[in-house]
């Protein structure tokens, strides 16, 4: 009978500790079914969704904490999955042999909080010095800064002088990316290093790239045998898999290998495309990066050869972007940022409904596709009861205007308002 009135008091007072918010708004986003609930509400508890539908299904508790967000669409906290938080955008080229690891995880500091405050409450970082990724993620897990919840990569993998080596200095500097790694075995072990120190996705370099010193943006730089044994380490460890990819060899030899996601994905032909539907190969493709650099970056310190790469590349990405929008293919966001500056995330949206998706279907790349491909599903990527609050409000009604992604006013994270309407 005591540990029966025990068990009971401590219920008691558990419902009575939990605190509970109800956000009302006009419209809210369902991800999941593809379409816009009116008069929404959401109830959180604590740091989980419990409730969320119209005023007519949701039945709101007394003495809960009320945010009456009026002319305002609810949405899934955002989610990114190609950033480079401990990289500022103007230390491009050159100027980057000048970035100290100190130095570029104290901007991580910086640059976790304006993605966070951009409404990006989870990314996919993949590549970073040092380590300085899994540093930046603990500290936020302990509560020590603010920022977005991190599946961090370390150091991205590379072969001897491509696109995730550092091609800047001379020989006599006997330079060499962190990353690099060179046949299977090699590639092996850098795999279980990077998973030692704290990598929860494994990225590597597939083909050369547009800011590389000496590489070409289309030649495939590890071989399929090697692609293989990268990542059936990885997958042997339970991590997913990220390529930088331009060329369509090196795409193709990707998708042949098992990668979960390729990124960049510039140069595209239909057997690309039909291998990537069979595998159900996500696309991350960053659409709107190219304006940065071709506009700021060479005040940037993008050197001209990265500059007339991305003439090359830049416009034939956006037309495949279509094609792969058209053909179905699993398309998450993924931005970039770091090549251009972190916050201006969202400025990507409207790009992605320029090129050929729905307002709808750019939202679920950056919401329910991203989780799913982190395997997050069950807790992240939707407002749906038993998931995490992770909550975003934008004013009015982005599915008639997607620029207003760029403006976002509340955000929370596991139920927790990082920024409100009046900040």
């Amino acid at each position: 009978m005591k540990r029966l009135m025990m068990l009971l008091f401590l219920g008691v007072t558990s419902s009575a500790l939990a605190k509970t918010t109800v956000l009302t708004a006009d419209r809210l986003v369902d991800v999941e079914g593809g379409n816009l609930v009116k008069n929404a509400v959401v109830i959180v508890e604590d740091d989980k969704i419990i409730a969320a539908g119209t005023a007519k299904e949701v039945v709101i508790p007394p003495n809960a904490e009320l945010i009456a967000l009026g002319d305002h669409t609810l949405m899934p906290g955002l989610m990114d999955m190609h950033v480079h938080l401990t990289s500022n955008a103007t230390d491009h080229g050159y100027r980057s042999l000048a970035v100290s690891l100190p130095r570029a995880t104290i901007n991580g500091v910086k640059n976790a909080q304006l993605t966070l405050m951009a409404g990006f409450t989870t990314v996919r970082n993949v590549g970073a010095p040092g380590f300085a990724d899994v540093a930046l993620r603990d500290a936020i897990n302990n509560n020590d800064i603010a920022g977005p919840r991190m599946f961090v990569s370390g150091p991205a993998l590379g072969v001897t002088g491509g696109h995730c080596d550092n091609n800047l200095l001379p020989y006599e500097f006997h330079d060499t990316g962190e990353g690099v790694a060179d046949g299977p075995w090699e590639i092996r072990k850098m795999v279980r290093r990077n998973i030692k120190y704290g990598a929860t996705v494994i990225k590597f370099c597939a083909t050369g790239g547009v800011l590389s010193k000496g590489t070409k943006v289309g030649a495939q730089q590890y071989s399929l045998e090697e692609m293989k044994a990268l990542v059936e380490e990885a997958h042997l460890r339970g991590l997913t898999v990220a390529t930088h990819a331009h060329g369509t060899s090196g795409i193709k030899d990707a998708i042949r290998a098992g990668v979960d996601s390729v990124e960049h994905v510039s140069l595209l032909d239909d057997e690309a495309i039909k291998m990537a539907l069979d595998k159900g190969t996500y696309f991350s493709m960053d659409v709107y990066v190219t304006e940065y650099i071709l506009n700021e970056g060479e005040k940037a310190g993008i050197l001209e050869e990265s500059l007339a790469k991305e003439r090359l590349v830049g416009s034939q990405q956006r037309e495949n972007f279509r094609k792969a929008v058209d053909a179905g293919i699993k398309l998450v966001f993924g931005s970039d940022a770091g090549v251009y500056p972190h916050g201006d995330n969202p400025k990507q949206f409207a790009r992605m409904v320029k090129f050929g998706m729905t307002p709808m279907q750019a939202i679920q790349a950056a919401t329910i596709n991203s989780a799913t491909l982190l395997k997050q599903q069950d807790s992240l990527g939707s407002v749906k009861p038993g998931k995490l609050a992770d909550i975003v409000a934008v004013k009015g009604n982005p599915m008639e205007d997607m620029s207003l992604m760029e403006n976002v006013g509340m955000v929370m994270k596991k139920g927790r308002i990082i920024k409100s309407l009046a900040m």
